[in-house]
Order: structure tokens, then sequence, then C-alpha cells
């Protein structure tokens, strides 16, 4: 709604007063107290934001902050008067007939009833009432359950809920739910023989306490996580990240508190000693991808990446789009510019610079190094003081501080090659500028070199010789003696070999680090034990990308882009969190451990809130907020918004961030159990059952898909945790460019293993997983919106990964129905659906099996092609057909859905 206000334009009170004042009295009969949230922030979204909010500011007036809302505008005048609507522009402009000034401009007008809510809240004042996701939620009442509110919702709309699933439906859905397959037969046998309150409880504890659980959630956190088995960008070079997948597993697994979830992925290395698992929780946030594309500027990706980790924290624990942010002050929800820059400060200090070896690495050393790490620990703790032993067990554990090649300027006779290493010719040099040297007495230099010297000056190429070493031929990481220097200094680096070709380059560098001796020196055995440490800092074990933050000397400013330009700084910003939201907590540091303490803060509105709704999207296919990534203005109002606040509240307050406990919670619930089957009255009032009225009922996901046809063919392989593995794929899906990487498919069962563990490459995802709506995890994804497209049929009948579960599916059915085709069938409903199939059903199976074996008696070549060479002649033509039926099962409607 545009809104440009000049003062010559007003109309003289004298001759508009009457006549608007008349049109304000006929409207406002009603003294009923406008809700500015559900009332008229709605209006002002839809017709006025646009021109009038944190992007345009047409006239100088905005209504996205009331301290704007109600400021003068370029009019010198103020166009809201709060309690006084006859004198405010805003309400004229929305009642005059002249087009040139009627608002919304160049549109159709607001309806009467809009513009008597919107005048009605003027003269009322013009509150600015809170959002209802931002007001925290407030202690249920005395014995308020989740199917009160939903019975509750019901009786106001005269509906009656659906009687309870069969036995045999809800343990499938329970266990699909819970542990993401299907139950076993045993499972199955058990729980239908004693069906009971008691019993349904008891397997609700039994799947919550089995490690598959584990699997089946960390599937959805992954997404959150944006983990992949790749770097993406062009290279999408591969990297070990399945760590950081095992550690979410164990955590989902063990119930880690979600605040204590929350803390240590975002912050784990600030905690007061972490634990390995601490750190290597904090690959959370070094799950964004990595730019190893030769000629681009490392500074530019690690801006890329910490602004992906700003918008990703905000999205994953508050439900907040804050991406537009990074330009302008966010169009419809109260985040000013400069909130995004003070969020992106307590991100924006780590150690990591979007170099190829993606340091920071946590290092996993075998037990013989581990041993020789506590040996060089207990020597610094026998020799020096807690602070030393601190720092050379934190240098060994990631090898920082370092100084990457990339900070390199002032090249002679050389270059930053690949924009990313210091490549010297003989007799050229380069600077590593205003380096923190605070007398550290040695340089570990990450080299290679066919032999040469080093000569390092400081403060300009004529300066005092601070290091002149022979370069032996090598590739490691090299010990120079530096002779000490207080403070800050300008460091150049010369490179002589006049024995080598002049174009080519004496040494190539990566990185650097200065480090003080070890304590100790002159001791007897400290020469063994400096040498242990130069093993250790050589060695190359496995590794994983974790956080780290910067030391003091390495402090990283913080400033605004302007425009969301990251080349064009404004002012310094420190760390801070949005004023609409919760205090910052009192004493908390201002660095990732406050942010995420603040977000764990139980009197944060958001964090509690937006985990529930995941849960319960899981459940019941639909989160009560729908839009599980935008809890904001323009996000979806709950479907039941006290029942959200009931959950949000239990979880923090009765189930202490509890994830398993919200989840019995809410599965022993009556709503959870219902059976899904709708009615035409319940189609017409609620098609996407948003009142509850019924059970969930939707297709299963990517995972699950390929998970339960393994599991009812018996090929599934539950072997858990380690690196990733790849099932079949078609020929030719990797196009690999710079690293003849290819798919090898896994042999020995890890081919069948769940689709959790499949390797994922970013720029080419698993195909049947992207085809069930699988992510490729270039950025975070906090829903997947289900399709229903002819390549999920096309997939499920024709893959080979489906085709071979069909035809081992086929076998148990033959193993146990013999030739009796009837007898197969039913057995291989039976194992598919968890329950007895119906004559009707049967009949139809039958009539496929016998077509299928009438065409492979006629063709037996055709049977061989689903690879039925290993069996007897007389037996192929049988168990071809039971493979097409089995395939049919695999495809059913009923199979592919959780019902």
């Amino acid at each position: 709604m545009k809104m440009t206000i000049r003062s010559s334009r007003w109309i003289p009170a004298s001759l508009a007063l009457v006549p608007f004042t008349a049109l304000w009295l006929g409207g406002c009969g009603s003294g009923k107290k406008v809700d500015y949230s559900t009332e008229v922030k709605p209006i002002l979204n839809k017709h006025c934001i646009s021109c009038h909010g944190g992007v345009k500011q047409s006239g100088g007036f905005s209504v996205l902050f009331r301290e704007e809302a109600l400021g003068v505008t370029k009019s010198g005048k103020p166009a809201i008067v709060p309690g006084d609507a006859s004198a405010s522009e805003f309400i004229r402009r929305l009642h005059t007939k002249d087009p040139k000034e009627r608002m919304p401009l160049k549109a159709a007008p607001l309806s009467s009833e809009e513009i008597d809510i919107l005048t009605r809240w003027v003269e009322q004042g013009a509150e600015w009432g809170e959002h209802w996701a931002y007001v925290p939620p407030k202690p249920p009442a005395a014995g308020a359950t989740i199917d009160q509110f939903i019975n509750d919702k019901l009786d106001d709309e005269n509906l009656d809920p659906a009687p309870q699933a069969d036995p045999q439906t809800l343990l499938r859905r329970l266990s699909l739910d819970i542990i993401g397959l299907p139950p076993s037969e045993a499972r199955t046998a058990a729980f239908s023989k004693n069906f009971s309150e008691e019993t349904y409880a008891n397997m609700v504890d039994s799947l919550l306490a089995s490690p598959q659980f584990g699997e089946k959630w960390a599937s959805m956190w992954l997404d959150l996580a944006r983990y992949a088995d790749t770097k993406g960008y062009e290279k999408d070079s591969r990297r070990d990240f399945w760590r950081y997948r095992d550690w979410v597993i164990q955590a989902f697994n063990k119930d880690m508190p979600f605040n204590e979830f929350t803390v240590d992925q975002l912050a784990g290395d600030l905690l007061p000693n972490p634990t390995q698992e601490q750190y290597i929780a904090t690959a959370f946030h070094r799950n964004t991808m990595n730019n190893d594309e030769g000629g681009t500027q490392d500074e530019e990706f690690r801006t890329a990446a910490i602004i992906d980790r700003v918008n990703t924290t905000m999205e994953v624990w508050q439900g907040t789009t804050i991406a537009c942010v990074q330009c302008h002050a966010h169009p419809y929800d109260p985040f000013h510019f400069e909130d995004y820059y003070k969020l992106m400060a307590f991100l924006n200090n780590t150690r990591d610079e979007d170099t190829p070896g993606e340091y920071p690495r946590l290092r996993f050393y075998d037990s013989l190094q581990r041993t020789e790490v506590d040996a060089v620990s207990k020597w610094v703790a026998q020799y020096g003081n807690a602070s030393q032993v601190k720092d050379t067990e934190d240098f060994l554990r990631a090898l920082e501080p370092k100084v990457h090649a990339h900070d390199a300027d002032q090249f002679i006779n050389g270059e930053l090659a690949d924009t990313k290493y210091i490549s010297i010719r003989n007799g050229g040099s380069c600077r590593m500028k205003n380096v923190p040297l605070n007398e550290a007495t040695t340089l570990l230099l990450r080299y290679w070199s066919g032999g040469g010297r080093l000569e390092i000056r400081s403060d300009s190429l004529k300066g005092p010789v601070v290091a002149n070493i022979e370069l032996p031929k090598g590739n490691s990481v090299l010990p120079v003696a530096l002779k000490p220097l207080a403070g800050r200094h300008d460091l150049f680096f010369i490179f002589r070999n006049p024995a080598i070709d002049p174009m080519h380059s004496v040494a190539g560098v990566e990185w650097m680090a200065f480090r003080h001796d070890l304590p100790g020196k002159g001791q007897p055995g400290y020469k063994e034990m400096e040498t242990k440490f130069m093993q250790l800092v050589n060695a190359y074990p496995d590794g994983l990308p974790i956080m780290v933050e910067n030391t003091p000397d390495l402090f990283r400013p913080t400033y605004v882009f302007e425009r969301g330009n990251w080349l064009v700084h404004g002012p310094q910003v420190q760390p801070a969190t949005p004023g609409s939201l919760n205090p910052f907590p009192e004493g908390a540091p201002r660095n990732r451990l406050g942010l995420a303490q603040w977000i764990t803060d139980p009197k944060n509105p958001l964090t509690s809130r937006v985990m529930v709704n995941r849960l319960w999207e899981q459940l019941f296919g639909i989160g009560l907020v729908e839009t599980l990534e935008d809890f904001g203005t323009q996000g979806f109002a709950p479907s039941h918004p006290e029942l959200l606040d009931y959950l949000a509240y239990q979880f923090v307050h009765k189930h202490k961030w509890s994830v398993k406990s919200m989840l019995r919670e809410i599965v022993l619930s009556s709503a959870y159990r219902r059976d899904s089957k709708s009615s035409p009255e319940l189609q017409e009032k609620d098609p996407a059952n948003r009142l509850l009225a019924r059970g969930p009922r939707f297709r299963l996901s990517a995972e699950q898909v390929r998970d339960q046809a393994l599991a009812v063919s018996g090929l599934l392989n539950l072997t858990m945790s380690g690196p990733a593995v790849m099932p079949w794929q078609p020929e030719g899906v990797w196009m690999t460019v710079y690293s003849g990487d290819s798919w090898k498919t896994s042999e020995n069962g890890n081919q069948h293993r769940r689709g959790v563990y499949t390797f994922l490459r970013r720029t080419s995802p698993y195909p049947s997983a992207i085809t069930f709506d699988g992510s490729s995890r270039e950025v975070c994804l906090q829903r997947r919106i289900r399709t229903n497209t002819p390549l999920q049929a096309l997939t499920t009948l024709n893959d080979p990964v489906f085709m071979e579960a069909a035809r081992t599916l086929a076998e148990r059915m033959g193993k146990d129905g013999g030739s009796n085709a009837k007898a197969c069938i039913k057995r291989g409903y039976q194992l598919a659906m968890n329950k007895d199939i119906t004559d009707a059903k049967t009949a139809v199976l039958e009539k496929l099996y016998r077509q299928a074996l009438e065409q492979y008696q006629k063709d037996p070549a055709a049977a061989d092609s689903l690879n039925m060479r290993q069996f007897p002649e007389k037996e192929k033509a049988h168990l071809a057909a039971l493979t097409i039926v089995a395939n049919a099962l695999l495809n059913l409607d009923e199979f592919l859905t959780k019902s």
C-alpha cells in the first residue's frame, strides 16, 4: 500500500474533518477490542507492508515496527496518531475516494470490514500487540492433556473422532514412526495376541529403547544439519564427516536432553574441558559447503559459510526466516537489518577459513599415537604450568591456531598458487602481514620442496633476520627456529635455490604456526620429547572438521555489510540477539556458547515450540504449524495454539528436554492411535486432517521406502555406524571432473544397510532418494514437501534395489508357501503389510501370478532376466511369477504409506 505523504496534498481540516469523521463514525459501532496479531497484522502484511515495510518505506512511512509507524514521515507529521483516527493520515487515505490519494495505490481498495478494523485499532490507541510465537508459552491448566485440546476443537466443529486403529495397523504405524522400520513378526504376534493399554505402552517403551530409534530420527536432523559426504560447489570432492552422523544417532539413542544436544553442536568446544564427543558435535556448523575450486577467494566462501550458519541457526532452532535480513530489515517480522550482523558476530570468530584441508580438523590418533600424546602432555605438566599443558593438548588436538598461506601478499617472483598456496621462485619473496609473534621461538611450516633455503626477515625485506634455514627435500611440517620478537610484525619470506629452473618454485607452503618451545628445554629426554611432538604434528590420522574459536590475537571483528554486500563494510557490531525475542541470559559470554544458552533459555519463546512442532510433523505428517520453517507472521497460524503451547511447556518443564519422553506422551494419546480412514463428512470439512479427527496417513520418507523394502524381503543389514556405503545406482550418474572418483557398489551386505548410511554427494544425490523428495543438503532443509510423480512408481517398479528386494521376498514366499500360489501370496502380503490379506486382494494378485507364470513358462529366458539362473528349471517360472507379485506388493499404495 504505497503512501507518499506530502503536506501540500492534505485536505484542509475545515473541509475534510466533518465528512471524514462521519465516515469513521459510520463504521465504528463496535466497541470490541481489536487484536493486533490476529486482525491488524494480517491486513498490514497483505496490503501495506510491500511499500511500507522493511524493504521499502514510501513516504518515509513503515508499518513494520511501532516506533517507525508512529514516527514522523517525510511530510513532517506522523501518519498514525494513536487514539485519534480522525487526525491520522493513515486512516484518511483508506477512506478517501480520490484515486491519487486512496491507499493502496493502484490496487483494489480495502474492504469496509478491513477499514473498520484498522480505524478502530487506531482509535483504541494503535497498540502493537506481540505475534503469538514471540510470547513464551504459559503453564497449562492442571490435568491438561493432548486429547483434551484436540477433542475440544472437534466438539466446536461438531465432529466425532475416529475409533482406534486395529492392533496390526497401530503397531506398523508405531514402528515406522519410532524406529523407521516395519515391526518384526515376533513383535507383531506378541502385540496382537495380548493387546491392551499396558501392552501398547510397553511396546512404545521397547521401540524407544531400540538402537534403530537413533537412525530414524537422525535422518530428520541430518536434513537440518545439511549433512553430506562431499564438500559441495563445483569440485564437490569427498569429505569424511560420518563421525558427526554417528554422534547424532548416538545422541538420539542416549536421549540426550535437547538443550545439551543444542549447546554441544553450537559450542561444544567452548565448554569447560570439552570431551572428544563435544568437539565432534560442533561439526554441525562445519557441514557448510567448502569451495576448493582454483581461483576462488577463500574469504568470500568463508563469509558464505558464516552467512549459512546464521540462517541455519535461526531456522533450525527459532523457525525464523532470517536470510533476507542480510540485505534489509525483515519485511514482515520484527528483525532489524543490524540484528543479522549482531547474530553473525557470535559465529564469525572461528578458525575455519574455507581452505582445501578444511582446517581445523579434530585428529583421531590411533592407540600408539594416543600414547605419544599422553607422554608429551605428561612432560609438559612436569616442567610447565597448566596453561602450557592446555596449549599443547589443544594444538595436538587440531593443530590450531595456524596462519594460512592465503594471508600472504606483496609477492615478488612468486604467487599465491591456485589462490591457496604460497609458491615462490628463486630469489622471490612474499609477506605475511601483522603476525602475532609474542616471542614465539619456533615456526612450524607446512611445506613441500625439492630443496633450497628459506630466510625470514621482520618488518621489511631488508629488516633483521629472524630465521635462516636449509629447506630439506620433502613434504611435511618443518620446525624453524625463530629469533623471539614481542608483539606483532610483518614477516618477509625469501626462498632461494639457484640450481633449479628459474620458472619453477623453490617451495610451496600451505600453512604455518608460531609456537613456543616445549618446557623443560635442557632437561634429560627433551630432544626425544621434541621429536615425539613433531612426529605427532607430521602424522596424518583420520580427521573431522570442527569448530575452534579464534585466540584473542586472531580475533575477527564483524561489520555490517552495506546492502548485504560482503565487500562493503559498514560499522562494526558486537554480538547481540534480536530485541524482539527473550533477553540475553545474564552472565552468559558473548560468543557461540552464550548464543546457545540464549537459544536454550526456558524464556526463549521459539526453541521448544519449533522442536515439538517438528516432532509432531514427523508423526502426523503435518505440523501444528504447517510451515515448520516459518513461525513468523507470514507463516501459517497453528491449528491448535493451546496444544502447541502445552507441548512446548511440557517439553521443557515436565520432560526436561527429553525427546523420547515427549514422543512417548504424543504416541500414547488417543489422537495418535485413531484409525486413519476418512468419511465423506471429514473429507468435506477437513480434507487435510488439520482437526485430527482421524489418524495420520501419508507416504513414507525416501529412507523408509527403501529400508522397508529391504526389511520385508529379509535383505536389510542392521549394522550401525562407520563410513558411508554405496548401494546399487545406475551407471553414469556420477560425472566427477577432477578426482576421477566413482561410485563403487558396496559388498558383503553393506549395500543393504539403512538409507541413513548411504553416501550423499551434493551435486549428485542418490537417485531413488531424491525421487522420493530426499534432500541434496547444500543448505538446511526444514521439511520435505511430499510429491507424487510417475518417477516414483518407475523407481519402485524397476530400480534394481527394489527388484532385488522383490526377488528375495518371492523366495521367502515360495519357501513358506511352496507351489501353492495362493498360500505364497498370502504369506507375501503378511510379510509386507503386517496383517492378513482380504479375499478380494488375493484374487487380483492370483490373476497377476497366473499371467506372469504363463509368460515365463513360454519364455524361460525372460525368467533368467530376473536373476533366476541359480534355481532349478522347474522352479524358475514359479519364482519369477512370484517375483512379479512381490514387486506389485512393494508398490502397493498401502505399503508405501503409513496409515
